[in-house]
């Protein structure tokens, strides 16, 4: 499996996604219809399935561990924990969906890759954008919660746009890159799931980062997860700006990384006919 030579820059990657955007679009409806086609409440399960997690993790959390969180060397009100762990597991989960998703995207669709002339590369974008939508519905819960537990509401959510931005690059470059391993190594698709749940606690969403060993440090600190995930708590309900530094390093090496991603997939996938 040896990449074709291609050319790839920013500007050509964004024009070809942005010609197609209508497709994009429309894929993207039929993904969150056909994940919800055939139940009574349809589109209905994206706001009920986080809004029964909230309330366990709120109920759990709150009124049976009382837990808390330290910030900054203070401990937060026990209240304020489950909704601590929810904004965390907000970024994880659209991460962790596309990275076990896109081992399969390529391979479920052979007639696509078959027989007809089609823009394979929109798929890992039409994956990430519905997970995308669906956790913009957590959001909403994190601040309904926020106000109601808290009786606050952030400052500083007006730059959750900017908290997305190393999620969307770090989702799509690894979720280009694994839709087109996937075809040539199946495997995949069965270590992915294994992959994600190591993340899962290897991410700072269950505990803070001053509760890492300092031998570990170094581990969270090469971890993307760890200040995207700081991002959306720092945003969602701290009232804080971003973490500008550390933000701005991760974003940068997120969008080489999402680069690199789509020229692999565009230089790989002439051969996906060969194989599937």
């Amino acid at each position: 499996m040896i990449p074709e030579k291609a050319t790839i820059s920013l500007p050509k990657m964004m024009r070809d996604l942005w010609e197609h955007r209508d497709l994009i679009r429309e894929l993207i409806k039929r993904e969150l219809n056909q994940r919800y086609r055939g139940s009574y409440l349809g589109l209905a399960w994206s706001v009920v399935n986080p809004l029964v997690m909230l309330l366990v993790y709120t109920f759990e959390f709150s009124l049976f561990l009382k837990v808390r969180w330290q910030v900054a060397g203070e401990q937060t009100p026990t209240q304020e924990f489950a909704l601590i762990i929810f904004s965390g597991l907000i970024p994880f989960t659209v991460f962790s969906e596309v990275l076990n998703k896109s081992t399969t995207l390529i391979v479920s669709v052979p007639n696509y890759v078959k027989k007809v002339v089609f823009p394979l590369q929109i798929y890992p974008i039409v994956l990430f954008g519905a997970a995308l939508l669906t956790s913009l519905v957590s959001v909403v819960l994190v601040l309904v919660g926020n106000m109601v537990l808290m009786h606050t509401i952030s400052k500083t959510l007006y730059l959750l746009p900017l908290a997305y931005l190393p999620l969307i690059f770090l989702s799509l470059g690894l979720g280009w890159f694994f839709a087109s391993l996937g075809v040539y190594v199946r495997d995949i698709a069965q270590g992915m799931p294994v992959v994600t749940q190591i993340l899962l606690f290897m991410s700072t969403i269950f505990y803070p980062a001053s509760a890492v060993p300092k031998s570990l440090k170094f581990i969270f600190d090469i971890n993307p997860l760890t200040t995207i995930v700081d991002c959306f708590r720092q945003v969602l309900l701290w009232g804080k700006p971003l973490p500008w530094i550390s933000w701005g390093i991760w974003t940068g090496i997120t969008a080489i990384l999402a680069l690199a991603g789509y020229y692999w997939f565009m230089s790989t996938k002439k051969g996906f006919a060969d194989i599937i």
